[in-house]
């Protein structure tokens, strides 16, 4: 029999980015909060002399493990979806602040065309340029109105970064001065003017100098070790919720974090969740957590499953394009690349940052006119120094042999001479890729697991199309005695690493028909229920979704305060 706990002001099913910022917002608001985090504590303490590739990358230590959970996967409904065994695409974070240990620090703003994406497409283009299955749709907020939060997030962070002249206005300039940029990034830079585009260097949470945020919390500057990705910061130079937002919560004495505690369902009655049931993961037992709001705040994937294994708003049916929870899953567009190998000019690789590098948006969003092309949106296009790992980069010209002496001679001339520019595109929604429970397959608990149906579309390879020239002839202007170019994609591959960028499944919007969520994350079928994270993008940007994440969580712990305060819907 489960045990019921006493009840609490706020429940946070996950504490990871958005869980963080949630528990540091209310908690100094005055409200008390759980944490509930399946995962177990982490610490910055823990990543000390971490640079373990092995363990970190090849064997995924810090990531979730696949055998207890996962997901099941096909590319369409008239294939069989199969669990996913072992990691590729993308990599779930595990433990106290989540995904947001293991990322690079990337912190683009998504464009004010995004959030408005539906409208202005129609209004410029008109309404034949959405194409059929697209199920294309305006998030319920402008870029004005999520600006302040964007600028929260930013402050709190650290943002090392300069003016993007393609992007939205800013209320302030970044916190901090943009990151060293390395030999790489500064020819990349140069001829991109020279081609007339406008590069910046990436906005970084990395930080680029000593830096104390709004709250108090200080925090020591980069020190370009390179390892980031799916890496702790053994410096705290990186911004994660484990040295910023977590602490700022626990310091107001009003934060309570429950690790290895798994929550397995939202309790509700009539529209009104009463709380949470989870289990502690290392005992089996069971527990009740009551609480006046609940807060779904774990990864895009389980926000999604929760709510669906709760029987919480009406599930997506794909045929009709009817119901909402499960819908507009989207993912990015990767595959528009050019590798260039140098045989004079050498560059220290090895030194690095997971956001260190420089990006153009001359060809993202609607920055440039789509009336005849084949695709919406578009993508930046980056090169990033993150610090080359000796498992992972031996780079050699293709057609050489991998392994051997002449793999050995080819790896040794370019370990140092051959760099990449790639484009990250915007992923757009259609009707038929959705998440929903898997029929066959369960948890450990007996408890269906998720299903995804996704695959590349034709929006996809136009896109890969058009930007893959671009890269290549930025890298040829750069100066690579060889480039190799890409510009063609097959179908979606869940089993080779692209990111970990999963978008939708509760999305946001201004109509209960369409969408789950209204813009303050609260769901309108249920008004004490928030949900807020990746899970509410309609659609992916050009960009990394974390930004906008931490923005999305700021407007979500304002709208749990006004309701706390007032009740009702915050419409």
């Amino acid at each position: 029999m489960a045990k019921t706990m006493k009840k609490t002001d706020v429940v946070l099913i996950g504490v990871g980015w958005s869980g963080g910022i949630l528990a540091a917002e209310l908690t100094k608001q005055g409200y008390n909060v759980v944490g509930l985090e399946k995962g177990k504590e982490r610490k910055t303490a823990d990543y000390f002399m971490g640079h373990d590739e092995l363990r970190q990358v090849s064997r995924f230590e810090m990531a979730h493990n696949l055998s207890k959970e996962t997901i099941t996967f096909r590319n369409n409904e008239k294939m069989r979806a199969l669990p996913m065994r072992q990691y590729g695409s993308f990599v779930l974070g595990d433990g106290l602040g989540g995904s947001g240990n293991l990322w690079n620090g990337q912190t683009f703003r998504f464009l004010p065309y995004d959030f408005q994406i539906k409208t202005l497409t129609e209004k410029r283009y008109g309404k034949d340029k959405i194409p059929k299955g697209m199920t294309l749709q305006d998030w319920g907020i402008t870029y004005d109105e999520i600006e302040p939060y964007y600028d929260k997030f930013e402050q709190m962070a650290g943002i090392s970064g300069e003016e993007n002249p393609l992007a939205g206005k800013r209320s302030n300039p970044y916190p901090t001065k943009p990151m060293l940029a390395p030999q790489s990034v500064e020819i990349f830079k140069e001829a991109a003017k020279k081609l007339g585009y406008h590069p910046y260097m990436i906005p970084s949470a990395n930080l680029s100098e000593n830096y104390t945020n709004p709250d108090g919390v200080s925090r020591a500057a980069c020190q370009y070790c390179g390892f980031c990705e799916k890496f702790g910061c053994e410096y705290g130079a990186k911004a994660d919720p484990v040295v910023t937002v977590i602490p700022t919560a626990k310091e107001t004495g009003k934060f309570e974090v429950r690790t290895h505690s798994n929550v397995v369902e939202i309790l509700h009655e009539g529209n009104k969740a009463t709380g949470v049931r989870y289990i502690d993961t290392q005992t089996g037992e069971e527990f009740i957590q009551p609480a006046e709001v609940v807060a779904v705040t774990s990864f895009v994937l389980n926000n999604t499953r929760l709510l669906l294994t709760s029987k919480m708003g009406k599930p997506y049916d794909p045929k009709t394009g009817r119901g909402v929870i499960g819908k507009n899953y989207a993912y990015q567009t990767f595959g528009a690349a050019a590798l260039g190998f140098f045989d004079e000019k050498q560059f220290n690789l090895y030194a690095g940052a997971g956001a260190l590098g420089a990006s153009i948006d001359d060809y993202n969003g609607d920055n440039f006119d789509h009336t005849n092309l084949n695709f919406l949106h578009g993508g930046s296009m980056s090169i990033l120094q993150l610090g080359n790992r000796p498992i992972e980069s031996n780079p050699t010209l293709p057609g050489t042999k991998t392994w051997g002496k002449e793999f050995k001679e080819g790896s040794l001339k370019y370990t140092n001479r051959m760099i990449s520019i790639g484009s990250q595109g915007a992923s757009m929604p259609y009707q038929h890729h959705y998440l929903d429970l898997d029929p066959t397959y369960k948890d450990q608990y007996g408890t269906p697991l998720l299903r995804m149906t996704f695959d590349f579309e034709e929006q996809d390879r136009e896109l890969v199309k058009y930007m893959g020239p671009i890269a290549e002839g930025i890298m040829k202007e750069m100066g690579a005695s060889k480039v190799i170019a890409y510009n063609q994609i097959g179908s979606y591959d869940i089993s080779r690493y692209q990111s970990t960028h999963n978008t939708g499944g509760v999305i946001m919007g201004k109509d209960p028909e369409t969408s789950a969520l209204n813009s303050y994350l609260q769901m309108w079928d249920f008004e004490n229920v928030f949900v807020p994270g990746a899970s509410a993008f309609p659609h992916n940007s050009g960009y990394n979704p974390t930004t906008t994440v931490g923005a999305l969580s700021y407007r979500a712990a304002e709208g749990i305060d006004k309701y706390l305060k007032n009740g009702g819907s915050l419409v």
